[in-house]
């Protein structure tokens, strides 16, 4: 390696260092304050924080990665474009490709690290950080109780309007639903007001209820009882529930049990899970048709060799319009009210199909968009460096001042086009592997043609086309 290589790879890569390193706390620290309710409150130690907060590090790298290469790009060839080092390069026959060149093979070798940490780093790090965070969510639930939704605590479960009062130990506009041992909700509790007695670090929570209505579904003994849907009403002006959380305190952090959600897979385990789940997707499709072919046409519909359905001509003979045309009213009224209560269920149910096929989907481009991610990471890093290197000795600013407004612009626009591409996605409105590249394909021939214009010391954008004839024009008439 040249001396010129050694040099530019040593600014670079101290920049690159340090820029990261800037870059990774603030993203922690934002990271720390979005699940601040899910670790302030709880009794937690320094070291199970500090812990959380590693575990959930590396999924911050594919942000960090891209973002800390452009800005160390961008402020290194700036600066010695600045500083006239391209210009003493240019006069031995250096050219800007040549001193690119070093850098550009170290970001080959950072692209394929970053697939490697991708692949296997990543997901063991989703693996520890997802199950810690199921596992503080069990821990204290009497502090993890959240306004406006529901909260499960084991044996019941609770959703408050508002919390207020000293220590937040006061509720408003509660429900609850009790849990049977036949896993059915058939006790709802309403209260207008409650209260937190015990201390969070009791065994057993005393949870005091005012001014509410207790509601419990009795089942029957036989169809006819259960028909009749009976239940009981009791009124109260204070309830006393003791709730145990000894199952909740007594929780083991460090307890993995989930381990196979789409996050936590490597690329050969997300290609068999890809596969099982569209044929299994194929197959519920399939089923589902026949089997709605035969619930409500029977033999009236019949498939033909491309699997495409028609109506026979066995239908006419069962036309409706048979049925209407009879001078029997009330015949008539009741077919057609039979019918339409028939086809608002044939719709409702296709309706519910839909919408767990859409899920299903979804899960399905999910698992895919994933997988690609691992790999588009590596031209990312490679196209992010030629844009900023090009931008860098095109400006020729090295400071922090107009290079790291125009890396944080285009580094959003990068992410951002990403986001909308993964959201459409996941309806399936566009492809899911185009929405992972969407991104690196608008990202490759706008590095290709800011290389290029670096390369030959043009501007950023060549306006000629613009102001040569407008200065002709005007030297034509107005020149003197």
């Amino acid at each position: 390696m040249k001396i010129l290589d050694r040099y530019i790879i040593s600014q670079y890569l101290k920049k690159l260092a340090s820029i990261f390193a800037i870059c990774m706390l603030i993203f922690i620290i934002q990271t720390f304050w979005l699940y601040i309710d899910d670790l302030a409150g709880k009794g937690l130690d320094f070291e199970t924080i500090l812990k959380f907060l590693v575990y959930f590090a590396p999924k911050l790298i594919p942000i960090v990665l891209p973002l800390s290469i452009l800005l160390a790009s961008l402020m290194t060839f700036g600066s010695l474009a600045e500083n006239y080092e391209f210009a003493a390069m240019k006069s031995t026959g250096i050219s800007l490709i040549r001193c690119m060149a070093s850098l550009f093979l170290v970001h080959i070798v950072i692209g394929l690290g970053s697939f490697y940490f991708s692949n296997h780093v990543i997901p063991a790090g989703e693996v520890k950080s997802y199950n810690l965070r199921r596992n503080l969510a069990k821990l204290k639930p009497a502090i993890a109780i959240r306004e406006g939704i529901f909260n499960d605590l084991g044996q019941m479960s609770i959703k408050v309007k508002r919390k207020y009062g000293i220590d937040k130990k006061l509720l408003e506009d509660i429900i609850i639903h009790e849990k049977t041992d036949d896993y059915k909700n058939r006790i709802v509790i309403k209260a207008k007001n409650g209260e937190l007695k015990s201390k969070t670090t009791d065994a057993t929570l005393q949870l005091v209820l005012y001014d509410g209505n207790r509601y419990e579904e009795i089942g029957g003994k036989n169809y006819k009882e259960r028909m009749r849907f009976p239940h009981a009403k009791v009124q109260f002006e204070e309830y006393i529930m003791n709730i145990d959380l000894s199952q909740f305190n007594n929780v083991d952090l460090n307890e993995e049990n989930y381990t196979t959600t789409y996050r936590m897979q490597k690329v050969e385990q997300l290609q068999v899970s890809i596969d099982t789940l569209e044929r299994d997707f194929s197959k519920q499709k399939k089923i589902f048709g026949e089997n709605f072919v035969k619930k409500h046409y029977s033999n009236k519909i019949k498939p033909n060799e491309k699997g495409e359905i028609y109506f026979s001509d066995s239908l006419v003979t069962t036309n409706l319009l048979n049925i209407v045309n009879r001078s029997d009213e009330l015949r008539v009224s009741i077919v057609l009210e039979h019918s339409i209560t028939d086809v608002k269920g044939i719709l409702r149910s296709l309706e519910n199909k839909k919408r767990n096929f859409f899920v299903f989907q979804k899960l399905i481009n999910l698992h895919k968009m994933v997988m690609m991610d691992k790999f588009t990471l590596i031209f990312s890093c490679v196209f992010l460096f030629l844009i900023g290197a090009s931008l860098g000795a095109i400006i020729k600013k090295g400071g922090l001042g107009l290079p790291l407004i125009l890396s944080i612009l285009i580094f959003l626009s990068y992410h951002y086009i990403g986001i909308f591409a993964k959201n459409a996605a996941e309806d399936n409105s566009i492809n899911p592997i185009l929405a992972s590249w969407i991104s690196s394909l608008i990202l490759a021939p706008f590095a290709f043609y800011l290389t290029k214009r670096a390369s030959s010391d043009e501007g950023l954008i060549n306006l000629d086309f613009i102001s040569v004839p407008i200065q002709k024009i005007y030297s034509k008439y107005f020149g003197s």
